[in-house]
């Protein structure tokens, strides 16, 4: 028979029955203190966060310099909209970021500025993008041996048609001819 002592001790919270995750009902402490630290860290009321700095925090980017880099590049879209790096986010704003060769789309759950865990960044947006493109589509053609030498006239030729630059020798034959 447990005491109120014990139940203390416990915390009064007891484990589902049916199976369910325990981290449902109540998060990990470290998860919710690191919470509380972004909530803490994010915009007071009426104050807003930098799109560049923002999909730094989610970990959408490395950098918070590429961040910006991408914005004044066009890779960030909010709304269908370029923007540049200072364009204040709003929560429910729909961004879209072309980076690596991949497009992420994601709608703003929450704002932050500083950098959070992976764990804390993924409950601050809700994540519609596409799925990447599979690993033998990405991968490239035409490589040599290590070691194969130099390419003959007709292995480089195989190769640039493989790439799909088969262009480029055209070009430089019809340059050939008129000089």
């Amino acid at each position: 028979m447990a005491s109120e002592h014990d139940e203390g001790r416990s915390g009064g919270v007891t484990a589902p029955q049916d199976g369910a995750a325990a981290d449902s009902r109540t998060p990990d402490p470290k998860t919710a203190a690191a919470i509380a630290a972004a909530e803490a860290a994010g915009p007071q009321n009426g104050e807003s966060v930098r799109v560049d700095s923002w999909i730094w925090a989610v970990r959408l980017i490395k950098t918070r310099s590429l961040g910006a880099t991408a914005c004044r590049g066009g890779h960030v879209r909010v709304n269908g909209e370029r923007v540049k790096p200072a364009y204040s986010l709003r929560v429910g704003d729909e961004v879209r970021l072309r980076h690596e060769g991949r497009e992420r789309v994601v709608v703003v759950k929450r704002l932050i500025r500083k950098r959070v865990g992976a764990p804390i960044a993924a409950q601050c947006y809700i994540d519609n993008s596409p799925p990447p493109a599979p690993r033998e589509a990405v991968a490239p053609a035409g490589i040599r041996d290590r070691g194969a030498g130099r390419p003959t006239k007709r292995d480089r030729r195989e190769l640039e048609r493989l790439r799909g630059l088969e262009g480029l020798s055209r070009a430089r034959k019809d340059a050939e001819t008129r000089s």
